[in-house]
This record gives C-alpha cells, sequence and structure tokens, in this order.
C-alpha cells in the first residue's frame, strides 16, 4: 500500500509570530501608547506649569531682574523655624498614634475576627466624608464645653494641657482621624501581600510573645507598607490649613498663609520649597520599596 504522505515538503503549522520589540518582548498596540502619553502629557502640564509660575514669581524682581533673595530670606523669616518644627513633631505623633491604633487593630480583625472587617473598613474610611470645618465645629464644641462642665473634676487639668499652643495634642488627635482612610489603606494593601497567619503560628509555635510577634515578625514584613502610611500622614500634617486655622495655632501652614499679605514672594518661595521636599521624599519612599521589591 502506498504511504499517505504528500509528495512535496509541509509547510510548517504554527501560528503567525507576532511583531517583536528590540527587547524581545512582544509589541503592544500603538493606540494604548498614544493614549499613555497623552496622559502623561496632560498630568505634567497640570502640575508643571502652576510650578514654574510659582517659581517664577519667587525669582522675578522688577529692579533686580532674576534674584533668589527670596529663597535665601526662608530660613530668617520670624516664625519659620517655629512653625515648622511643630508641624514635624505633630506628624511624628500622628504616625506614632494612628500606626499603634491601626495596626493591631487591623491584625486581629484579619486572624480572629474576619467578619469585622467591612464595619473596621467603614469606620476608617468615614472621615473622608465628613467635610472638614464640620470636623473642626464638632471639636470647637467639645472644647468650650469641656471648661465649663469637667472644672471639678481630674480631666479638667486634661482638656487644658491638650490645648497647649507649644504642642497641641487636640491637633495630633485630629489628625489621627484625617489620617485613618489613608493609613487603612496602605496597610491592608501590605497585609494582602503578607501570609500574616502563617508568620504568626509559625512565631508563636515558636515561643515568641505578642510584642515580640508584632515588632520583630509583622514590622519588618511591612516595612513598605508602613513607609507609605507614614509619608501620607506627614504629608498630610505639613499641608492641612482648615483645623489648626480655626482652632488659632500656627503651624506651618497657617504660617505661610500668615506672611503671604506681607512678604506674597517669600510664602509662595516656602511653598515650593516645601513641595520640592515633598516630592523628593515621596522619591525616596518609591525608590526604596522598588529596591526591597527587588530584593525579596
Amino acid at each position: 500500500m502506498a504511504a499517505l504522505t504528500p509528495a512535496g515538503p509541509m509547510a510548517p503549522m504554527t501560528p503567525p509570530a507576532i511583531a517583536a520589540e528590540p527587547g524581545g518582548k512582544a509589541g503592544r498596540p500603538r493606540r494604548i501608547r498614544v493614549w499613555r502619553g497623552v496622559v502623561l502629557l496632560v498630568a505634567a502640564v497640570y502640575f508643571l506649569v502652576p510650578l514654574i509660575a510659582s517659581f517664577t514669581f519667587t525669582v522675578k524682581d522688577s529692579s533686580k531682574g532674576f534674584t533668589l533673595d527670596a529663597y535665601g530670606q526662608i530660613l530668617s523669616a520670624e516664625g519659620f523655624g517655629k512653625s515648622l518644627l511643630l508641624s514635624l513633631g505633630l506628624g511624628v505623633a500622628t504616625i506614632v498614634v494612628v500606626l499603634l491604633l491601626t495596626l493591631p487593630a487591623m491584625l486581629a480583625v484579619r486572624l480572629g475576627l474576619p467578619k469585622l472587617k467591612p464595619i473596621l473598613e467603614i469606620l476608617c474610611t468615614l472621615p473622608l466624608v465628613v467635610p472638614p470645618i464640620t470636623f473642626v465645629a464638632g471639636i470647637t464644641t467639645i472644647l468650650q464645653w469641656g471648661p465649663d462642665h469637667l472644672a471639678d473634676t481630674p480631666f479638667f487639668q486634661t482638656i487644658i494641657a491638650a490645648q497647649n499652643p507649644d504642642f497641641p495634642v487636640v491637633l495630633v488627635l485630629a489628625y489621627v482621624i484625617l489620617a485613618l482612610p489613608f493609613v487603612y489603606r496602605a496597610l491592608d494593601a501590605g497585609l494582602g501581600a503578607l501570609d500574616a497567619r502563617t508568620l504568626v503560628e509559625a512565631a508563636r509555635n515558636l515561643g515568641a510573645s505578642w510584642p515580640h510577634l508584632l515588632f520583630r515578625v509583622i514590622v519588618p514584613n511591612l516595612r513598605s507598607a508602613l513607609a507609605s502610611a507614614s509619608f501620607l500622614t506627614l504629608a498630610l500634617v505639613l499641608g492641612e490649613f482648615t483645623i489648626a486655622s480655626l482652632l488659632h495655632y500656627q503651624t506651618f501652614p497657617v504660617w505661610i498663609y500668615t506672611i503671604s499679605g506681607s512678604q506674597a514672594q517669600v510664602s509662595v518661595a516656602v511653598s515650593v520649597f516645601s513641595l520640592l521636599i515633598t516630592w523628593l521624599l515621596l522619591l525616596a519612599l518609591s525608590s526604596a520599596g522598588a529596591r526591597q521589591r527587588s530584593g525579596s
């Protein structure tokens, strides 16, 4: 019987090759690249044009032309150091308090009470829907009510000390509430990428106490999430104006607004300077997170 084979050479039955880029990766549709470039261009214009206009205003003088005198006056401006240190201190205190509140609570819910996670999420994201002016109105009402009704109790000195202008603890408590949504989202993303239950069970089987477990096992594995939460909290504190202004505290944003009437160029120069510092911190944080992911 004759073999049932074709007389001529067969063409290879392979799917058509996808055009590859010089790096060897499959090419993506050009339309996606175009839209991505358009979005990046619009975002760059939206962020850079006001920054460039502000910088031009600070370095342009009608008599001297280009000058950096406004930036040279920042450190010598009255109230600059005190207000900046106050805001930094409030930021550090807020970071410590909000992390000590949220991280143990999220671990307890994730490990032992997963049904309470929606309730915890709602409580932590609720400050997003409360207007700051309403929030500060409630704080003002409590501060006015406290001294009148707590005068004969030990809490009178506590509520007075919480309003100390040198370090207003009431602002720390307010900023903790405002930072809860951002801290919760950052930590939730970090815990979602971490097998926390296995780590906890292994550490407990080896005899680790709960404080040792939290600070020596969980925290090192959440460095990127903790850094993101801390940066967002610090940025919020350094940029918050409404609550501090209505409660009559001289924080860094309030100081910038105060000097804007008499020293407009200096106030804009301080704003540009603080914005650049914030961007540098964000860049350092992104670089540290990228190194941590590549190392792991």
